[in-house]
């Protein structure tokens, strides 16, 4: 809602600066219209994902780039796999499925992604508290690292799944909580991108909590009773209906967080882009004075939302996870309430006799 709030807000400020007086021609709108596509190319440019990872020299168009390994895997025999020149001649790029290829290539994102694990695994090795003897870990990060830690396994993971299962299930919702946050958190660096504002990167995430749910829900209720759940408890001539309906509840908990965590991160780095494009778009350096304090404050709240978004995520993958382990005790219920009444209408079969 902030964002949309703000962007509208941005849209309309530019259309009212923008508009042309009576007494403009053409000309002056062809070259706003230039601008506005300089600008909205420039930001796609940035967001997206691209085969070279560029170090640009502020206060000058120039920039360094760094090409990034391209190689596939061919699927089909005969199939050449080697790059080749992209249909608007900037770069080349391996071919995809449709032409047998299996890309393999090292991407931008997937620089920020190895570099968000070695963080993670530097974090672990470096703040967790090694010496058992002592209780009470020693300094500020590692008081704050053990915060966070404490925090994902109690008020996540443990009122979520359970006492019993919960602890079982902390060490992966740590490693999504903390690799999320540094992926986040890289993206409001200079020279550095948002590989969470890759749906390629979310959809991989919610994909391991989809299978992890679907262990813990065969392994708490076994294979029976999970597929028992499918039907959703009611008469058998009404399975055609509920099972598809039940099937498709399961996808769309995945579908939930991988777009939630790739428009929200997308959506902030848009808004920061083009409040600062409007400077070029109206050509005037008195527009600097409204956009970059909207994109100072937009940049400071997106360090909120890294936060944020890695709590959220963290916290519906242990929500899902803890509806899957429920399914053990929604089983053993209804079997219980099955003998309760078999054996009430043996008791009062009994008085009969």
């Amino acid at each position: 809602m902030r964002k949309a709030m703000v962007l509208l807000a941005s849209l309309m400020a530019g259309m009212a600066f923008a508009a042309p007086t009576e007494g403009e021609h053409a000309a002056p709108q062809s070259h706003l219209e230039k601008e506005e596509q300089d600008v909205a190319g420039y930001i796609l440019h940035h967001v997206s994902d691209s085969n070279e990872y560029e170090f640009e020299i502020p206060l000058s168009d120039n920039h360094i780039p760094i090409h990034l390994p391209q190689f596939g895997i061919p699927l089909r025999a005969g199939v050449s796999c080697e790059p080749r020149p992209t249909p608007d001649g900037h770069g080349k790029a391996v071919p995809g499925w449709s032409e047998g290829c299996l890309d393999l290539s090292i991407t931008k994102h997937t620089v920020m992604m190895w570099l968000a694990a070695v963080l993670l695994i530097g974090s672990v090795l470096l703040f967790s508290n090694r010496d058992k003897s002592k209780l009470v870990p020693r300094g500020t990060s590692a008081n704050l690292f053990e915060m966070l830690v404490l925090f994902v396994r109690d008020e996540l993971a443990i009122k979520n799944i359970g006492k019993e299962e919960g602890p079982r299930y902390t060490p992966y919702l740590l490693t999504a909580f903390f690799f999320i946050l540094f992926m986040n958190l890289l993206g409001l660096f200079p020279w550095m991108a948002t590989a969470t504002g890759n749906i390629g990167v979310t959809v991989a995430l919610a994909l391991c909590t989809f299978i992890l749910t679907q262990i813990a829900g065969i392994r708490a209720a076994g294979l029976g009773g999970y597929l028992a759940h499918l039907t959703g408890g009611v008469a058998p001539w009404l399975w055609p209906i509920m099972i598809p309906v039940e099937v498709l509840g399961l996808f769309t908990k995945p579908f939930a967080l991988t777009i939630r965590l790739f428009a929200n991160m997308l959506a902030g780095h848009i808004v920061i882009f083009f409040l600062l494009g409007l400077i070029f778009m109206l050509g005037h350096p008195a527009v600097a004075l409204v956009s970059v304090p909207f994109a100072l404050g937009i940049y400071l709240l997106e360090l909120f939302v890294a936060f944020v978004q890695a709590y959220v995520f963290t916290m519906l993958s242990a929500l899902f996870i803890g509806m899957g382990v429920a399914m053990a005790h929604q089983h053993h219920d209804d079997h219980g309430a099955e003998g309760k009444e078999l054996g009430h209408s043996h008791d009062h079969g009994r008085a009969h006799m």
